[in-house]
């Protein structure tokens, strides 16, 4: 039952992401953590953020945040994006992901979280059964400390890559070649 936790596959980093090769998988809809996923905790949007989404929306993607922060970080942070959010998500708790898969007016099969915590974003989309990707987290520079649920979240990340072939999801997205050869 472990394997609720895992994630169709891990990326190291949202940039990593193919998303040309994505939507030829056939995902319509992207559904978005910002905090540590994006951009580390609590900072603005960066034009490299920005401009991803510009790609995103070029591509044909319709996008969503799907944040457990107040409307006024979201709305601080999508200034520039300024695409659809649901705030105070509660995740991992499937109302927020159903209403944003809702919102995206897509299937459901058609849907990719990306997120970069395994209790409440992987959890949440493994709950709603949508797939999902994890990226390593991000932290600000000079940032070291770590918290009991990441280390406990690392262990349970190298249970997953250890087993990976055991439970695979077979989702479409696992098509995706990744590399997992660095250190998790």
């Amino acid at each position: 039952m472990i394997n609720i936790l895992f994630p169709n596959i891990y990326i190291r980093k949202v940039f990593d992401i193919d998303f040309y090769k994505v939507y030829k998988l056939g995902y319509r809809g992207l559904i978005f953590d910002i905090d540590s996923t994006l951009v580390p905790h609590g900072s603005d949007s960066t034009k490299e953020v920005d401009e991803l989404f510009e790609k995103l929306h070029r591509i044909g993607f319709k996008t969503i945040f799907l944040s457990n922060n107040s409307a006024c970080r979201i709305e601080r942070f999508n200034k520039n994006i300024n695409i659809a959010f649901i705030d105070e998500a509660n995740k991992p708790n499937k109302n927020g992901y159903i209403k944003a898969i809702e919102r995206l007016e897509v299937e459901k099969s058609e849907i990719l979280l990306i997120g970069d915590q395994i209790f409440t974003d992987i959890l949440g989309a493994n709950l709603t059964k949508i797939d999902s990707v994890l990226v390593k987290y991000l932290l600000h520079e000079n940032e070291v400390k770590i918290g009991k649920k990441r280390r406990v979240e690392k262990a349970i990340l190298w249970i997953f890559f250890l087993t990976k072939w055991i439970f695979k999801k077979n989702s479409k997205i696992e098509k995706l070649k990744v590399n997992y050869n660095e250190k998790a």
